[in-house]
């Protein structure tokens, strides 16, 4: 036998042998997904389930959590800015130590009951007139992210980090997309310390501030701050 005649003969094995695979991975209709490739979903589920064990939870605790506003008003003919802080705040992080990359954040509540000023007399006026806190419809500040971007492909312990958490905020009726800067440091493996700040308007938010005598002006833009401590579960 020639040697044009050896290939050929194998040319011909080999595209049986091709033929016959292809056959086996073709579906008989076209809903039927063949048996030895996985569907999307069943990826999705495997992925899933592989990141379920490792993930880790990191609860926002107290003491070592707090929300803040800060805003500027012109009392009694003094310039004064006004601080509001309250440690009632909830949420969640959630991260993979081997992939921190794909880290999400649980909704953000803030009981703004718990808001408080150096002035009695303001936190009422807040708590009734501005926020709306003591009625039960009002009484949490949400944030609940959408997306979470910047974050880095490792950590090192006790070395900071920054990222952008974007989301949607709701104050009483209205809620808008706001973004917050973040600067996170993974105290230890158990402990996450972290702080952000953005710059609201109230008319933004449809807020007023009720004209009383003693306050002569108040800014419309508000600094929303929190600085947290998460602990894993």
């Amino acid at each position: 036998m020639t040697q044009s005649v050896v290939c050929k003969y194998l040319l011909l094995i080999v595209s049986f042998t091709l033929l016959v695979a292809c056959q086996r991975n073709i579906a008989p209709t076209g809903n039927a997904v063949s048996e030895s490739v996985p569907t999307p979903v069943a990826v999705e589920e495997a992925n899933t389930a592989a990141m379920s064990d490792d993930v880790r939870t990191f609860q926002l605790t107290q003491p070592g959590t707090e929300a803040r506003f800060t805003i500027d008003e012109v009392l009694m003919g003094q310039d004064k800015t006004v601080v509001g802080v309250t440690s009632l705040v909830e949420g969640q992080i959630m991260v993979d130590p081997a992939n921190p990359s794909s880290a999400q954040i649980g909704p953000i509540r803030i009981d703004a009951r718990g808001l408080t000023t150096d002035s009695e007399r303001r936190n009422g006026t807040i708590q009734r007139f501005v926020l709306g806190s003591t009625q039960d419809a009002y009484r949490y500040i949400i944030f609940e992210p959408t997306i979470v971007e910047g974050l880095p492909e490792s950590v090192t312990l006790g070395q900071p980090f920054q990222f952008t958490v974007a989301g949607n905020l709701t104050i009483r009726d209205v809620t808008r997309p706001e973004s917050f800067p973040m600067t996170v440091t993974a105290s230890s493996e158990n402990e996450l310390v972290g702080s952000g700040a953005i710059t609201i308007l109230l008319e933004n938010y449809e807020l007023s501030i009720p004209s009383v005598p003693s306050v002569a002006w108040v800014a419309d833009e508000v600094k929303l701050e929190i600085e947290f401590t998460a602990l894993a579960q």
